[in-house]
């Protein structure tokens, strides 16, 4: 089960977007969906505009970073710390899930008590985290620094694109955000080669020590020029809803990952009971709260959102855990480097940016069902490849690299007409809700699929035994994005 992992921007869903408008990026295996308020908050020309725009573009890359890097430096954390395949894939998931699950209510946080000032608090919290995450001892230690990473990413990153969209106004909005997107697209496209080289030079530690003076920098462009802004104190953030979600699935994820390592047990059940009914609790809640919740229920009165959400679990899982199960193959079985493994992974972010930027318009003129189809079984066939990876040197151009490089055409087909469709299978006031939630099924599906993998981390000791593993992992991916095929042509 493969994924890609970096951020790219998607576009500006510009017909529906008023007042609320949704920006896309695909990440670490999933698409991240902002949804930003619009609010102007100066009446003239700003004084610095440069430094806004650096400033968000430092802060939102410090996680834009991490989202990668820390894929090629699995072996070496492995090694260092003694993991084990129960917890070596939480080092992965420990950060998407809060990101996932808390990314909507961070930024309706800032909404209501600023966005300079919640950029700042994201921008403190994952900079301690990263501080966290090098000292860490154990793995234990380094999960919950991770986690706590994922917290802080999720108030820092929307509301950096806040910062530049209530700063900013008509054209010069466009082009800050242009600019926002494209070295964000660059940071992703380069994190894995820059992320493995300084793994092979310096240490994994130092993959999260650069963090900090990127963040330093951020931080004192923000407080010097960014505007200040009070928020609105009648907006009210789902916090209830958010911690549900994020307990639920954390719960749903660690059941997984227990049953895929060590076989299913009366505590694995226990915690899937638990998680289950964490879920129903959330269902509840939401009914309850109406549109004033997290996830309004009455979106799913869309059967094509349904039907799009199914597509993006599917696509997704499939593709969830190639930033992490590739490179670790190419390092512990290949004898790659790690900057070898991270210059494996470029054709994805490459060509699924410039597949995006050519699919939007034609999905635009010509619908997404057929894309939607194609790419997903582009991406079937390509993720089929890898069952060919051999138990000992692994020739980069004949074994990787062609179905590397179909995955990556496939995504680029696939990743703008789905965030498209999506965005057109609700009524206008729930655009940015619809693809805040699409985000989320996205970052669900790449956390399955780690956890899951935990089976295959478990035969690591044998390299045969471990790429017969990543033989069956590659085959169940290429099913499920078969099946996201499926579900696309049916929807």
């Amino acid at each position: 089960m493969f994924g890609a992992g970096q951020f790219r921007h998607v576009g500006l869903h510009r017909k529906r977007c008023a007042g609320e408008c949704p920006f896309s990026f695909q990440a670490s295996g999933a698409r991240t969906t902002y949804k930003v308020k619009i609010i102007e908050t100066s009446t003239g020309p700003i004084a610095h505009p440069r430094a806004v725009i650096a400033a968000a573009i430092l802060g939102s890359s410090t996680a834009f970073i991490d989202s990668s890097v820390v894929n090629v430096a699995l072996p070496a954390i492995a090694s260092d710390l003694q993991a084990n395949a129960a917890s070596l894939p939480w080092t992965i998931n420990a950060y998407l899930l809060p990101l996932g699950a808390m990314t909507l209510v961070g930024g309706a946080a800032g909404d209501r008590f600023g966005r300079r000032r919640l950029f700042l608090v994201g921008l403190a919290v994952f900079t301690l985290a990263s501080l966290a995450c090098a000292a860490a001892p154990t793995i234990g230690w380094l999960i919950a620094a991770r986690a706590l990473q994922g917290v802080g990413a999720a108030v820092l990153m929307p509301n950096s694109l806040a910062i530049i969209g209530a700063e900013f106004g008509g054209e010069e909005r466009g082009r800050a955000i242009g600019t926002w997107a494209g070295f964000g697209a660059l940071t992703g496209a380069a994190a894995p080669l820059l992320g493995g080289l300084i793994v092979d030079a310096a240490g994994w530690r130092t993959v999260f020590l650069i963090n900090v003076p990127v963040a330093a920098l951020a931080a004192y462009l923000a407080w010097r020029y960014v505007a200040h802004d009070g928020g609105e104190k009648r907006i009210r953030p789902d916090w209830s809803g958010a911690a549900l979600t994020a307990a639920s699935l954390a719960l749903l994820t660690w059941a997984l990952s227990a049953a895929s390592s060590d076989g299913m047990s009366r505590a694995t059940l226990t915690v899937a009971a638990a998680g289950a009914a964490t879920l129903a609790g959330f269902v509840v809640l939401e009914k309850r709260l109406g549109d004033a919740a997290l996830l309004p229920l009455s979106i799913f009165a869309s059967r094509p959102f349904v039907g799009l959400t199914l597509v993006t679990l599917l696509l997704y899982a499939s593709l969830g855990g190639l930033v992490v199960l590739l490179p670790f193959t190419l390092i512990h079985v290949g004898g790659y480097s790690a900057a070898q493994a991270g210059a494996a992974m470029m054709p994805l972010p490459v060509v699924i940016a410039v597949g995006s930027r050519y699919m939007g318009p034609v999905a635009a003129r010509h619908g997404s069902r057929l894309p939607l189809c194609l790419g997903s079984a582009l991406v079937a066939i390509g993720t089929a490849f890898y069952v060919n990876l051999a138990a000992g040197p692994i020739p980069y151009w004949t074994q990787v690299f062609p179905a590397t490089l179909i995955v990556a055409i496939g995504m680029g087909i696939c990743v703008a007409p789905l965030t498209t469709a999506v965005m057109d299978s609700v009524d206008e006031g729930h655009v940015g809700t619809a693809s805040g939630f699409n985000s989320a099924v996205a970052r669900i599906g790449g956390s399955l699929a780690t956890a899951l993998l935990g089976s295959v981390f478990a035969m690591q000791a044998s390299p045969g035994a471990f790429v017969v593993g990543v033989h069956y992992a590659a085959a169940i991916g290429a099913a499920a994005a078969g099946a996201a095929a499926m579900a696309a042509l049916l929807r």
